[in-house]
């Protein structure tokens, strides 16, 4: 089954970090000449061109600042650290990451043959080989050639249980906007007159082999406010999509309508409408196929704060976002599909597991026997199987390792197959392949040791934040450092959207940083799903201080701890961590030499107007609003409080033309108040790669380079 909802901000990824300089005062001497702050009142109106994500000033202006940044950022250095991190993103020794579906391994690859990537097939014994015999299934190189396209490939969904029918999705340049074409994976071929879906934000999923339940851009009013789509419609093979039958529509305040479906008693699809009205709101509507409602959407009785999250068997499960029947927010439930169906009500409520205050559930996933699912007690991972039997749900811990990462991946609700992962900061990941019939837990595949680990120590801490509340860090550093405040330091940090930041081996961060002599930090403040939904809820909106200031509070406890000094502690953040750096460059200029913003929001008075930007009033508030969650927002802008007079230090802004979640034209105005005001920074706008930053492996090792190098010329030198 599949319930295909909004794609978030972002996943934190640990692979892209950035750059900085030093910085400040009255004037701030640099390389390229002494430069005057300006005193003068910002007219922010003359930024608005920037917006116009392929205006031709716009871009000029872009290409001169690309160029400027280069000339002073691409050297030994980076050319040093891009050569190192090319190595390991080619490297055949990568795990081939897999899903199983009817006997056959599918894994998609890239390395330096295949830029784009290649999707390809092998056997189960084959893959548990060292050198498995693979079979391409699609060429994303060779179809980008032959139709000039830079295509960047988004994945296939096929239709079970032959999967021979697949709907291909593939983006221009990386965009969030996808085209989808139907695809014969037995022949290899894109099916002629088959379905075929022309660019959009949406999805499309098969009901059977000639029907398609999709969400895309319908044409004038069929999208809402956030640019997703508004109506979810029935699409039967043979005819025109404008043919399609309408199944409902939301409306423009929406964050958008998607379509679904899950299985009913006889193994036949059912459609499924998700209409999230917020960010955080959502209800679920299944629509008859049959039956005196037919095609009539009848609502599933749930709270609006509840995420519907898969199927095993009958039973539907709902991970809880607030209290519901006498089950605490954060739990994870289920409900009889079938007693649904038979009255439009939900009678019996299953528990399978209520996390305590300091755990959450990680990621699950549903196999033909059972329920996989990673647990996080203080952020130390774990890995659990649950079975329902006998009208209830029953547990075991399974033996994975401990005290890291737990990663529930590929499952198929169809087969016994499924894949785990385990990982620590310094321990690399491991893929295992469960026979959840069995049990049988089999090593797959294992990374090699991509820097010298067993030199360093990881270890966890607790800085205590304005309110009193503890918020966990971690460090990973060479055991022999002197604790002396000289050591170069790089601080993550995310803090949004219920999104855990977990300990990760992140082969970039070891060889580019760790290996160098420096240290590196993860900060799990609050705004992420650490501790559950409470941890995310406690700085939501008007509450949102406390995210900054638990920033802060691990910043200076790495300096009260004499790990580093504000002159060597450097930041970085990315997508609505680019938001928090923006927040740290303005209230606290003082404890950070560098500062990384990455595809960030910055102009927190328009973002609502941006892209996708209406989407997030939920998780922000809205600008607009004439009471305090307005007058907050507005106060918290990063782009509206650069002050002059400030001591800043020298930012490294980063983001992309094809970034269709995040409008470029933050970092672009951000960067342009900068330079009004006489103030240094870095700046490089990759043209494609959307908001992952980068389209293809050789751009992400360019797009790390830049960012080490920055780092390491602001905090500690050239290593």
């Amino acid at each position: 089954m599949t319930f295909k909802h909004i794609a978030l901000l972002t996943t934190a990824s640990f692979l892209t970090l950035g750059l900085t300089a030093c910085g400040g005062g009255e004037t701030k001497s640099t390389d390229s000449g002494e430069m005057k702050i300006s005193t003068d009142m910002p007219n922010y109106e003359n930024h608005l061109y920037l917006e116009e994500v392929e205006g031709t000033d716009a871009m000029a202006k872009v290409g001169a600042w690309n160029e400027a940044s280069a000339a002073k950022m691409k050297g030994d250095l980076y050319n040093e650290i891009k050569d190192e991190l090319l190595e390991v993103y080619n490297s055949p020794e990568k795990i081939p990451y897999a899903s199983y579906r009817k006997g056959k391994i599918n894994n998609f690859w890239q390395d330096e043959s295949h830029v784009r990537g290649v999707w390809r097939t092998t056997s189960r014994n084959s893959y548990l080989t060292g050198k498995p015999k693979w079979t391409t299934v699609l060429d994303i190189d060779a179809l980008a050639k032959a139709e000039d396209k830079n295509w960047v490939y988004k994945g296939n969904n096929c239709l079970a249980p032959a999967y021979n029918l697949c709907l291909v999705s593939l983006s221009e340049g990386g965009k969030d906007a996808t085209e989808v074409r139907e695809f014969n994976a037995k022949t290899g071929e894109f099916v002629k007159d088959g379905f075929m879906l022309t660019e959009s934000k949406g999805g499309a999923q098969w009901l059977d082999r000639n029907n398609l339940v999709i969400g895309r851009d319908f044409g004038e009013g069929t999208l809402t406010e956030s640019g997703y789509p508004m109506v979810s419609k029935l699409w039967r093979r043979g005819t025109p999509m404008s043919e399609a039958r309408t199944l409902m529509t939301g409306e423009p305040e929406d964050v958008g309508v998607w379509s679904g479906t899950f299985e009913n008693a006889d193994g036949r699809d059912e459609i499924l409408v998700t209409r999230a009205t917020t960010f955080y709101d959502t209800e679920y509507y299944w629509i008859p196929r049959t039956g005196p409602n037919k095609l009539k959407p009848m609502k599933m009785p749930v709270p609006t704060k509840v995420e519907l999250s898969g199927q095993h068997g009958d039973q539907m499960l709902i991970r809880l976002q607030e209290d519901w029947r006498g089950f605490g927010s954060g739990a994870l439930l289920s409900f009889s599909l079938a007693d649904f169906m038979d009255d439009g009500e939900i009678e019996t409520i299953n528990e399978v597991i209520t996390p305590n205050a300091r755990q959450s559930i990680g990621n699950f996933g549903v196999t033909q026997n059972g329920l996989l699912l990673s647990l996080y007690d203080n952020v130390a991972g774990s890995a659990h199987m649950f079975t329902f039997e006998g009208g209830a749900w029953s547990g075991k811990k399974l033996d994975f390792p401990e005290n890291g990462n737990i990663s529930i991946g590929s499952t198929n609700s169809k087969e016994n197959i499924a894949f785990i992962s385990s990982e620590s900061f310094l321990q690399p990941d491991t893929l295992w392949m469960m026979d959840t019939s069995s049990g049988e837990i089999t090593e797959a595949k294992k990374l090699p040791s991509w820097f010298d680990s067993g030199s360093m120590v990881a270890e966890q801490f607790f800085a205590t934040s304005t309110d009193g509340t503890k918020v966990p860090y971690f460090v990973v550093r060479g055991k022999d450092i002197a604790m002396d405040g000289t050591n170069p330091t790089l601080l993550y940090g995310y803090g949004g959207f219920e999104i855990s930041i977990n300990p990760s081996y992140s082969a970039t961060i070891g060889k580019a940083w760790l290996e160098r002599g420096g240290v590196y930090v993860v900060a799990n403040i609050r705004g992420g799903g650490e501790f559950g939904p409470a941890w995310h809820q406690a700085g939501l909106k008007t509450k949102r201080q406390v995210i900054y200031d638990d920033f802060i509070a691990v910043g200076e406890d790495l300096v009260a701890k004499n790990i580093t000094s504000p002159e060597h502690l450097g930041i970085h953040g990315r997508s609505n961590g680019g938001l928090l750096m923006g927040v740290m460059f303005t209230q606290r200029p003082d404890l950070f030499n560098a500062v990384t913003i990455g595809v960030p929001l910055l102009d927190m008075q328009r973002y609502h107007k941006l892209l996708a930007g209406a989407s997030w009033v939920g998780e922000y508030g809205d600008p607009d609003d004439t009471g305090a969650e307005g007058e907050y927002i507005r106060t918290l802008s990063p782009y509206h409080n650069l002050k002059a007079g400030t001591e800043y230090p020298v930012p490294y802004i980063y983001t992309s033309t094809k970034d269709d979640r995040v409008h470029p034209g933050h970092a672009r105005k951000f960067a342009a108040r900068l330079e009004d005001m006489g103030l240094p920074f870095y700046y490089y706008e990759n043209i494609d790669g959307g908001h992952a930053g980068a389209a293809n492996l050789k751009e992400t090792a360019n797009s790390q380079a830049l960012i080490y190098s920055y780092l390491w010329s602001q905090l500690g030198g050239e290593k």
